[in-house]
């Protein structure tokens, strides 16, 4: 397996050591560290003086808990400080579990409580930190939001001796409903207690660190002070392996029932991981619960078919608690040897301590996540990284859309390695009204101050906080449909209170969390449940979606009853479903157009991969895709842009604004039952018309209501909220330049 080097090792004697508590500097030396670490080292000053924010981001397994708390318990020891209090803001509940126990062990010495809070956590102990609240409490957004509902008057008295807030895992928030939950907590919890706090940020990968800043605290008018440490001295191991996919073929099983057998590829892949990572431990991330329970079972009944203990465990957010326990104390206990087949689960947090080695299969869903997967391997002081890649790609045949013939798939991958390689992370999202999220915002304020007036909230949510792009008039449009749809009803002194609706909402203990998992629309062809589809992202009629290995065009989308009514699109060879979620960014694309037009191979690639590798080059250029822009295959249409999935969403719904069947399938926006001269035509009159309004190309898109609240929103706010996040029409309108100054 070829060696690449990731980061280049670093150390230096440190100098802030003594700046510690001395009961600090006996724990660490009890430890047997010899020296603070590069992140460690740097933190302490910045952190003591308290005057600051602080951003640290370093790779896994190098101490960035300690390199914040070292310094915060060193400032708790102080007489001024013994009261006060320190919040810990953790993402998930496993994470609060396992810093806990870490936790413990330094600030017992130390004679610190530490108080975890979530769900799991008994009535009594949270009880502990009500009646005395001081310490460090470990706790989720969620969980706070819980604490302004059901404990609002006494914000002021737990939060007053309040003296850091660290948001652990940062870039798991920032761009997302949760992280907009954040941010309104973060700067209620300051309104209620008149003052300013620090804000410590922890992170492994942050892609934009300015961009991190500015959401840590959007406000600010001073700088945040950056630790961004890469002294990690460790190495890269890496491979990439190709793989050739026929169609799943129909087995009979009963009298009436039939089995979709898998193809040969998963299988060949089922027993390399088999191979591979048999007597050790490791993490396979399998992109999708299903391929998850797969890959589990046909590793589990090998170790049955030799004999043997089984190896392998799957862990995924539909399993209960108790399985996902389960498989995290397996992995933990290095007494034997423990595989964990995964999704996006194990990517963050959890320390199930140092791994053999990562496997991926299918195509990464970001770089950033990547990274974050990678830093699961190679924990131990002189041990590598090992990251292995499994792609699968399409047998071509005459009738292979370009799609498979450009194997977008594997050259998205080695794009993406590339970029890793280079040390580029994607920025976190940006821009977005988050309506959704202020509704439950709006909610919870009425219920944390038992009533308040539309300007107190506008002030404290949209002028002062964290919606600063909702103006005077959008909240009152805001306001009046959360009270059509009963959430609000205003009393006769003019305060806001829960209607009926917003009650019940508010009482139900689902309310504390702002993000839901994608709606699960169930699909139908006939009289025939093809399955469930998880969809984040608006489905238009007339496109085409690809599930269970087939290509299906979507006839009706009826969001009342969550269905979406198939039929069997025509020809072509089925290409690969699933593996390619999420947003892809622009660099992402313009990475693979520079792999195409390249004529190196990475040293990483097995075989067939260079194979697959050559076969898409070959194809690119016959094609002529250097060049043109625009591909025809009889009455379908490719547009390259080679741009990220926002710029091909906005072109997207731009052609199908003026009558076209266009949708984005990754590589290239597809347009069907048109000629390449209609097209043209279109894009000609897009071009003559100018940028448009996003906001006017918002509205003709349908099913926008992905958020937890957006149901009770009107369709001009979803609109509103939809062209803010979802489209850029500058970024397409360039796109259509460039495609009409290639023909």
């Amino acid at each position: 397996m070829p060696r690449i080097a990731l980061h280049p090792s670093s150390s230096e004697e440190s100098k802030a050591f003594f700046l510690l508590d001395e009961k600090v500097r006996r724990w660490v030396w009890d430890q047997g560290w010899t020296a603070l670490r590069d992140a460690q080292e740097r933190a302490v000053a910045p952190i003591l003086a308290g005057d600051t924010d602080v951003i640290i981001a370093a790779a896994t397994a190098t101490g960035k808990t300690e390199a914040a708390f070292l310094p915060i318990c060193s400032r708790l020891l102080t007489e001024e400080n013994r009261n006060a209090c320190v919040v810990y803001l953790s993402p998930l509940k496993a994470l609060i579990n396992d810093q806990f126990s870490r936790m413990e062990q330094l600030c017992e010495r130390l004679d610190i409580p530490v108080h975890p809070w979530h769900g799991d956590i008994s009535g009594s102990r949270k009880g502990r930190f009500l009646k005395k609240p001081t310490g460090i409490l470990l706790i989720t957004p969620e969980s706070v939001e819980s604490l302004f509902v059901n404990h609002g008057t006494a914000i002021p008295q737990l939060f007053g001796n309040l003296l850091y807030i660290v948001v652990d895992e940062l870039h798991s928030f920032i761009g997302s409903e949760r992280g907009q939950q954040l941010q309104s907590l973060l700067h209620r919890i300051e309104f209620a207690i008149k003052r300013k706090v620090p804000r410590i940020g922890l992170s492994a990968t942050i892609g934009d660190m300015h961009l991190a800043s500015r959401f840590l605290r959007p406000d600010s008018a001073t700088e945040t002070e950056m630790i961004v440490s890469t002294a990690t001295g460790q190495e890269l191991r890496l491979l990439l392996r190709g793989y050739i996919q026929t169609p799943p073929s129909l087995a009979p099983v009963g009298e009436a029932e039939e089995e979709l057998q898998p193809d040969g590829s998963i299988l060949k892949i089922g027993e390399y991981l088999f191979k591979t990572l048999r007597g050790s431990s490791n993490l396979v991330f399998a992109n999708s619960r299903n391929r998850v329970e797969f890959f589990a079972d046909m590793l589990r009944k090998m170790c049955e078919e030799q004999h043997l203990p089984n190896e392998f465990w799957p862990h995924h957010g539909s399993l209960s608690k108790e399985l996902r326990e389960d498989a995290e104390a397996a992995i933990k206990d290095k007494s034997r040897p423990v595989s964990i087949v995964c999704t996006s689960t194990l990517e963050m947090g959890i320390d199930i301590g140092s791994v053999a080695s990562i496997a991926q299969v299918g195509v990464p869903p970001s770089v950033a996540s990547m990274r974050q997967r990678l830093g699961r391997s190679g924990r131990r002081e002189g041990d590598p990284a090992i990251l292995r890649i499994y792609i699968q790609e399409d047998e071509l045949t005459e009738r292979s859309d370009p799609s498979d013939c450009l194997r977008s798939g594997l050259v998205q991958t080695i794009a993406m390695v590339r970029l890793l390689l280079a040390k580029w992370y994607e920025p976190p999202p940006s821009g977005g009204l988050h309506l959704s999220t202020l509704v439950q915002q709006m909610l919870s304020l009425i219920a944390q101050y038992g009533g308040i007036t539309a300007v107190q909230a506008y002030n404290v949510l949209c002028k002062d906080g964290p919606f600063p792009h909702v103006g005077q008039r959008m909240f009152g449009d805001f306001l009046r449909s959360l009270g059509e749809q009963r959430l609000i009803m205003q009393a006769s002194d003019g305060l806001l209170l829960h209607g009926q609706m917003g009650e019940r909402i508010v009482n139900h203990y689902s309310f504390y969390t702002a993000f839901t998992t994608p709606e699960e629309y169930r699909l139908v062809s006939g009289d025939r449940t093809l399955g469930t589809l998880p969809l984040d992202r608006p489905v238009a009629v007339d496109s085409l979606l690809i599930f269970g290995g087939r290509r299906w065009l979507v006839v009706e989308v009826d969001t009342a009853k969550k269905v979406i009514i198939l039929k069997p699109a025509k020809g072509g060879v089925p290409p690969i479903f699933g593996g390619q979620a999420g947003w892809v960014h622009d660099r992402i694309r313009q990475e693979m157009f520079a792999v195409y037009t390249e004529e190196s191979v990475p040293v990483f690639l097995d075989v067939q991969a260079k194979e697959l590798l050559s076969e898409a080059r070959k194809n690119f250029n016959r094609f002529d895709l250097a060049k043109t822009r625009m591909l025809t295959q009889g009455s379908t249409t490719y547009l390259f842009c080679w741009m990220g999935d926002r710029v091909m969403d906005t072109l997207a719904a731009m052609l199908r604004s003026k009558g076209m069947k266009a949708v984005n399938e990754g590589i290239a926006i597809v347009v069907t039952n048109a000629s390449l001269e209609e097209v043209q035509k279109c894009l000609r009159t897009l071009q003559k018309e100018g940028q448009p309004d996003a906001f006017e190309l918002a509205r003709s898109v349908l099913n926008k209501a992905t958020g937890k609240y957006d149901l009770f929103l009107t369709d001009e706010l979803l609109s509103a909220d939809y062209a803010a996040s979802k489209l850029d029409v500058e970024g397409a309108f360039n796109a259509i330049k460039t495609i009409m100054g290639s023909v």
